[in-house]
């Protein structure tokens, strides 16, 4: 898929012998993958830097591929591997966790490309857990739930729920009790899982 007309039409020329090959031109983000590949795809992409997260979630919409694979900026790439108490762990490493699991494959120098860039670039798979944390149905809050308990990350989880949701000290305590969470601690520690029991309850 490629959006820019003209290099589709040189890709559609470059692979007209090739009939496993097909060009599509178009806007991945306002295209039905699923009526484009099926039901069961594999989902490959270089994707422009400044529309990652947007791409990641479009794949991780059910149905999710089978396998997504995609070349990302290092940093993305760090943010949406990593684990709870690291630096890099934020909403995004929660929201792909939530329903993939995320490996870092490889680096790719800037120096792979022509021009070089300016950022250092990484390959990340996206493999779908088989029992995601949050249904499909609830992603969308949850994810919303998850970016705005981060830009609270500075507080601890009772004022930020207190914050977030306007629930009194008490229901915010007895909240996180319920879910296993430290009142005190704070959202960068929190791990997925404890993200999900915790949006559950106040759902």
């Amino acid at each position: 898929m490629e959006i820019d007309r003209a290099l589709t039409e040189h890709l559609k020329k470059k692979y007209q012998d090739r009939p496993n090959v097909e060009i599509v031109q178009g806007d991945v983000l306002e295209t039905d993958l699923h009526a484009l590949a099926g039901s069961d795809f594999l989902l490959i992409g270089n994707v422009p830097y400044y529309i990652t997260t947007p791409i990641v979630f479009k794949a991780l919409a059910a149905p999710i591929p089978r396998r997504s694979v995609f070349l990302v900026q290092l940093e993305v790439a760090e943010r949406m591997a990593a684990k709870e108490g690291t630096e890099s762990y934020g909403a995004l490493s929660v929201n792909v966790a939530a329903v993939a699991n995320t490996e870092q494959v490889m680096s790719v120098p800037a120096s792979a490309f022509k021009p070089p860039p300016k950022v250092e670039s990484a390959v990340i798979r996206l493999t779908p857990r088989a029992a995601p944390l949050v249904n499909a149905e609830s992603l969308p809050g949850f994810r919303s739930f998850v970016q705005a308990a981060f830009g609270q990350r500075r507080k601890q989880m009772q004022r930020a729920l207190r914050t977030v949701r306007g629930t009194s000290a008490e229901e915010a305590r007895l909240l996180l009790d319920r879910a296993g969470i430290d009142p005190a601690a704070r959202p960068e520690v929190i791990s997925p899982e404890g993200f999900a029991r915790l949006f559950e309850l106040l759902s």
